[in-house]
This record gives C-alpha cells, sequence and structure tokens, in this order.
C-alpha cells in the first residue's frame, strides 16, 4: 500500500473508533471486519498507534479479540489505558477486560 493508502485507512479507522460509545470497548478485528479488511487487524492496530496526537480518538477504547490490552505499551505511564477504561466504568483485571462480551461494541450491529 503506497502512504497514503495507508493515511486514508487509518482515517477511515479513526471515524469508527471514534463512535465507539463510553463505557464501551471493541476489538481491532472488528473494525477491520467493519470497514470490509477482515484481514488487518494488525493495520488497525497501528492506526491506534499513530493516533497518539489526536485528542478526539479513543484509542483505549479498542483491544484485542480477547479482551486484552494488547496496546497498552503505547500509552504514556505504565497504566493509562486501564487508568482511562476504569474512568469509563470498565473493569480490567490482569491486562483483560471483565465481561468483555457484554461490554463490547460491534460496528457491524452498531452503525
Amino acid at each position: 500500500m503506497a502512504t497514503s493508502d495507508n493515511e486514508n485507512f487509518f482515517e477511515r479507522v479513526y471515524v469508527v473508533v471514534r463512535q465507539i460509545p463510553y463505557g464501551r470497548v471493541t476489538s481491532y478485528g472488528a473494525i477491520a471486519k467493519y470497514l470490509g479488511a477482515a484481514r488487518s487487524a494488525r493495520m488497525v492496530g497501528w492506526a491506534m498507534n499513530a493516533a497518539h496526537n489526536l485528542d478526539d480518538v479513543p484509542a483505549h477504547r479498542v483491544v484485542n479479540r480477547l479482551g486484552v490490552l494488547t496496546g497498552k505499551h503505547h500509552f504514556d505511564g505504565t497504566n493509562l489505558m486501564q487508568q482511562l477504561l476504569e474512568s469509563e466504568g470498565v473493569e480490567v483485571v490482569d491486562n483483560q477486560i471483565v465481561k468483555f462480551k457484554e461490554l463490547l461494541w460491534d460496528p457491524m450491529k452498531e452503525l
């Protein structure tokens, strides 16, 4: 993919992520599937990593398919991703979201 293709994909990811409701989470794969790029969960992860300077993109609400905070090392501080989730009422134990299936926001169903 050319850089402009990546940037366009990243922007499409950000449009979806901005719609994740407060107190809910989604997965990299769910976003990729919604965007018609089912095998591009890793690309969604790259987009989240590149979103650091975008205050309007709640990247902390995107986790892996099991509800694990796999992207937490990309946030400032040791537990910022977990703290942001917990401030929204999302319980996290051992880097994994409790009641993940109940909190999962699926853009295929919600948008």
